[in-house]
């Protein structure tokens, strides 16, 4: 097996590990940097993020806003002084990307405009049309190309961590083009590799979007935060899970029921304002999770528009403007007539809450550390956590910038500390039991089960049980569901023994990354008998901060359901109180 000596290795080279890439090789150019991604960088996930990223920049606008915003938002679930330093961090990193390069959209004075989102008071999201994260890949990616110590190994599958005397020490990985395993030797490792929402089958993620970070730490003894809080956005393609991005909201469009009403009014977030006068604190800008249970509301009432697709929404931007549309949301039109053959200039839009992003990952503290010596995450697959119970949009973006380059700056102050490396012969006999157990997957052919059923059972498991509202009784269900299907597992058949682009090895080696982060979120919310943000329980239906203002630390075990923790939130200064859209004046 070719050994890889590095100093820092990153798995993922989407926003967060290209942010912390560039972070390293500003540090100290001699710093050798493997970025490891099991796509094309441009094929990461940021990409496909439209509505933009949160950071205070008006003189109406404040740190303090910001904060209480966050916070509240995440069901006083967040850890505050993680919240204080992304606060005041965000607005360094939005301007950073704008020196780069980065085309934000621009007020006709100049100045970098922003729009209203879902939950923020105040408009501070800033972006680049409908197209943000494409934009802010794009200006990472050209960015990292500047430096040589920044060494890329794209389509690269990370398997194992690598793990001596208590310190993480590298990883093992797959060159999916080749089927050869590689061990990374690393004083650091930084864990970049987004989220987990395809165990679901409707959501707006992309194909890669299968949890192996996550994993990855969570199997090497790394616990894995607050899985149970899985967040839907209100307005999705019914018919492929597509996002519309809230910014169709934040420039004015509106969501009407099968009567042509505007209903959200009746779930808090009311009084109706006129259409097309600015509406920063009530209706269509609630945040995502009390958006999205509102549909869930409707929908059982009979107030949903029968489609082909199944029960929706209608989102009217009609009155907008096509100028207005296309210089704003591009995007948006083409994606409605291309995939449902609708212009948005021209009449409402179905739209149904789709899974959308996970507020839980790998556990870290506020400088982007993991309890293992040495392993370090930032973006989606981490949970430091600033998000709570419910991220508000556009602070993602600008969460993957500011604990990207945190994260490096503390994995470059672990190499500075001496540690010395162990020798290869330790590592090698780590990697090489890594090699084999990849080995032995790639012979199973008379298994009795498929990736594809599994994989199938697992979805239908989560979307049945594990919804927007859940009860004690389906996530009993879930947990026992997802726990034979890992024991199953071990019996599926791999069909396809070559070794270049093996597809069927890929998609198994991802099911197992998901199987086993699907059970963290299960376990997690069976035993958070309380609601929360984006964890809503119709046998507990209120918030409990006397047992459960915890967060849920859940720890593998390779044939047992994890085992459970808490850990007490972070408050500095903002004491659990009650979150009120209704924007009534107090």
């Amino acid at each position: 097996m070719e050994i890889i000596k590095t100093d820092i290795a990153i798995v993922g080279a989407g926003g967060a590990g290209l942010r912390a890439a560039i972070a390293l090789a500003e540090a100290d150019p001699k710093l050798r940097i493997a970025l490891i991604s099991k796509v094309y960088p441009m094929r990461s996930h940021t990409c496909a993020a439209e509505g933009g990223a949160a950071g205070v920049i008006k003189s109406d606008d404040s740190m303090a806003l910001h904060f209480g915003d966050t916070v509240g938002g995440g069901d006083w679930l967040s850890d505050q002084d993680a919240v204080e330093y992304f606060i005041h961090e965000a607005p360094k990193e939005l301007t950073q990307l704008e020196h780069w390069g980065c085309p934000w959209s621009r007020e006709p004075d100049g100045s970098v405009a922003v729009r209203p989102f879902g939950g923020m008071k105040i408009k501070r999201t800033w972006f680049a049309a409908d197209k943000s994260g494409f934009h802010i890949l794009h200006t990472l990616f050209q960015t990292s190309l500047k430096y040589p110590s920044i060494q890329r190994f794209d389509e690269y599958y990370a398997t194992d961590l690598l793990v001596e005397d208590g310190h993480c020490q590298g990883l093992t990985a797959l060159e999916i083009r080749s089927g050869q395993m590689k061990q990374f030797q690393a004083r650091a490792v930084i864990i970049a590799g987004g989220g987990g929402g395809r165990m679901f089958p409707f959501t707006t993620n992309g194909a890669v979007k299968t949890g192996d970070g996550m994993a990855l730490a969570y199997r090497a003894g790394v616990p894995l935060k607050d899985m149970e809080f899985v967040q839907y956005h209100p307005t999705g393609l019914p018919n492929n899970g597509i996002l519309l991005t809230e910014g169709c909201r934040g420039e004015g469009g509106v969501l009407f029921n099968k009567d042509g009403r505007r209903y959200l009014q009746d779930y808090g977030m009311g009084p109706e304002t006129p259409i097309g006068q600015p509406v920063l604190k009530t209706m269509e800008l609630g945040p995502r999770d009390r958006v999205s249970q509102a549909f869930w509301h409707e929908q059982k009432k009979g107030n949903t528009v029968s489609t082909p697709w199944g029960d929706c929404v209608l989102l009217d931007m009609r009155h907008l403007g096509e100028k207005k549309i296309d210089e704003r949301l591009p995007l948006v039109r083409d994606l409605c007539i291309s995939y449902l053959g609708k212009d948005p200039v021209k009449e409402p839009i179905p739209i149904r809450p789709v899974v959308h992003y996970m507020m839980g990952g790998i556990h870290t503290n506020i400088k982007a550390a993991t309890p293992l010596p040495g392993l370090f995450a930032a973006g989606e697959c981490a949970c430091v956590s600033i998000n709570g119970a419910n991220r508000l949009g556009s602070n993602s973006l600008t969460e993957l910038l500011v604990f990207g380059k945190r994260a490096a700056l503390s994995a470059i102050e672990h190499v500075q500390s001496g540690l010395s490396a162990s020798k290869d012969a330790a590592l090698t006999g780590q990697a090489q039991a890594s090699e084999t157990r990849i080995g032995t997957l790639m012979k199973k052919s008379a298994g009795t089960e498929t990736i594809a059923g599994l994989r199938k059972e697992m979805m239908e498991t989560m979307e049945t049980n594990v919804g927007i509202y859940r009860t004690g009784s389906e996530l009993a269900t879930a947990c026992d569901k997802i726990s034979e299907l890992r024991q199953r597992y071990a019996h599926i058949a791999l069909h396809d023994k070559t070794h270049v682009y093996n597809t069927d090895l890929m998609q198994a080696l991802e099911l197992g990354s998901m199987l086993d982060c699907a059970e963290a979120v299960t376990v997690g919310a069976r035993d958070r008998k309380e609601s929360r943000g984006a964890h809503q329980r119709l046998d507990f239906t209120e918030r409990d901060d006397v047992n459960l203002l915890k967060h849920t630390l859940a720890y593998y075990h390779p044939t047992e359901p994890p085992r459970l923790d808490y850990l007490d939130v972070v408050i500095t200064q903002s004491q659990p109180g009650v979150r009120d859209y209704s924007g009534a004046k107090k």
